[in-house]
C-alpha cells in the first residue's frame, strides 16, 4: 500500500471525528476508512473505556449485537494477553496476538474464543488523546491464512490512535448532553451564522446560567460561549468542518467547565456548536465510596489497581511507602470482600460497568446514544 493511501486515509480519519455525530455512526465511518488501508477480517470491534478505570463500557461490532459472556469473564477474570486494559497501559499502545504469545497464538484462551467468530490474527489498539487520557480500543482480526499484521499497520493505527480518542470522546458527550441522564449532564448550544442560539439541548441553561457574564433570560450568551464559537470558526476551513477548539472557564459557583466549539456545515449554513461540561467529571470515586464505603485515600489505590498498577507505580503516584500501599489494599480487599487485585477489578467491573456494557448493547439496537462511565 502506498504511503499516501495512509496518509489519505488519516486525513479522512482526522476528519470525521471532527464532526458532531453521535459514537455508533463515528465507528461506522471510520470503518470505512480502515478498510482501506489494513485489511481485516468481518469488521473491527470498537471499544469505549472509563479513562478513570480503563474498564470497558461499551463495544460497537456489526453483526454481533451481543458480546458473549465468555469473552467479558476472560477479560477481567482469567489470565490472558493482549487485555485491552495490558494494551492501554503499553508503551507502544497496540499489540498483536502473535507477538504477545511469542508466536504462538494458539496458547492463548481469547486465540480459542476468536477461532470461533472465524478470525486467527488479532491486533489490539488503545485509544489515547494528546493529553494521556484513554477512551477506548479497535480491535482488528484476519481469518487463518492471512498475512500477520506488520509495522506498517500498527503505525498506522498508532497514528489515528488520538483522532479517534478524542472523537470517542466528544461522541459520547454528544450524546449525553442530547439525552441527560444526570445533573451534571454536559449541555449543547448551536449558534446560527449571526450568532443566535439555533437550538439547544435538555440542561444546558442551567450551565450558561453558571458561566460568567452571561444572562440566558435576556438572551445574552456569555461571552466564553461567543469566544469559544468565534475561534471555531475562525479556525474552520471554507470548504470543511473545522477543529475543536477547547476552553477552560472558571463557573460562578468556583467550579471549572470545558466548552466545546466546532462548526457545523449544513446546507450552506456554518453554525457553530459548543458543548459545556464539567471540568474532568469523576465517576468511579463517588461510586467507589456510595458502594464500599472506601475513604479518599482508598479510591485512589483501588483506581489505580484498576488501570493495572503495580504496588511500586502506586507508592510512587500516590507518594506512599509500598508497606503503606499494601495495607490500603488491604483494607480496600476486606471492605470489597475480594481476596486479590483480579478479584477485586472482577468485582468493579461486573457490579458496576458491566451493566453499562449491556445498557449500551441495548441502546445501539435501539437507536439510543451510546453512554460512558460506570452505570
Amino acid at each position: 500500500m502506498a504511503i499516501d493511501a495512509h496518509e489519505r486515509a488519516l486525513d479522512r480519519v482526522a476528519r470525521l471525528v471532527r464532526e458532531p455525530t453521535d459514537l455508533v455512526s463515528l465507528w461506522r465511518g471510520c470503518t470505512e476508512v480502515l478498510a482501506t488501508v489494513v485489511p481485516h477480517y468481518w469488521t473491527p470491534c470498537w471499544f469505549t473505556v472509563d479513562p478513570a478505570s480503563l474498564l470497558v463500557t461499551s463495544h460497537v461490532h456489526e453483526g454481533l449485537d451481543r458480546m458473549p459472556d465468555e469473552w467479558l469473564v476472560a477479560e477481567y477474570c482469567g489470565q490472558d494477553v493482549n487485555r485491552i486494559a495490558d494494551v492501554a497501559t503499553s508503551s507502544s499502545g497496540v499489540s498483536t496476538l502473535h507477538e504477545a504469545t511469542g508466536g504462538r497464538p494458539e496458547s492463548s484462551p481469547r486465540w480459542h474464543f476468536n477461532m470461533t467468530l472465524g478470525g486467527d490474527q488479532e491486533v489490539i489498539s488503545r485509544l489515547r488523546t494528546g493529553s494521556g487520557d484513554v477512551w477506548g480500543a479497535v480491535g482488528l482480526y484476519r481469518e487463518p491464512g492471512s498475512p500477520l499484521f506488520d509495522e506498517r499497520d500498527t503505525r498506522f493505527l498508532q497514528a489515528i490512535s488520538p483522532h479517534l480518542a478524542e472523537g470517542a470522546r466528544r461522541a459520547l458527550l454528544l450524546g449525553e448532553a442530547t439525552a441527560p441522564e444526570h445533573p451534571d449532564a454536559p449541555g449543547l448550544v448551536i449558534l446560527d451564522e449571526h450568532w443566535e442560539v439555533s437550538s439547544t439541548t435538555p440542561g444546558v441553561e442551567a450551565w450558561l446560567r453558571e458561566l460568567p457574564d452571561g444572562d440566558v433570560d435576556q438572551g445574552r450568551m456569555p461571552s466564553a460561549v461567543l469566544a469559544v464559537a468565534a475561534r471555531a470558526r475562525a479556525a474552520a476551513e471554507p470548504s470543511a468542518p473545522g477543529g475543536v477548539v477547547v476552553s477552560r472557564v472558571r463557573a460562578r459557583s468556583g467550579v471549572w467547565v470545558v466548552l466545546h466549539g466546532t462548526v457545523l456545515v449544513d446546507r450552506g449554513s456554518r453554525r457553530v456548536a459548543v458543548i459545556v461540561e464539567p471540568a474532568t467529571p469523576d465517576r468511579i470515586s463517588p461510586l467507589l465510596m456510595a458502594a464500599y464505603q472506601l475513604t479518599a485515600r482508598e479510591q485512589e489505590v483501588t483506581s489505580l489497581v484498576l488501570r493495572g498498577a503495580s504496588t511500586a507505580a502506586i507508592a510512587q503516584e500516590l507518594v506512599l511507602s509500598p508497606h503503606t500501599v499494601q495495607q490500603h489494599l488491604k483494607r480496600v480487599f476486606d471492605k470489597t470482600d475480594v481476596r486479590s487485585r483480579r478479584e477485586l477489578v472482577a468485582t468493579v467491573f461486573f457490579a458496576h460497568y458491566e451493566p453499562r456494557f449491556r445498557d449500551n448493547e441495548r441502546r445501539m439496537a435501539t437507536g439510543l446514544p451510546l453512554r460512558g462511565g460506570p452505570a
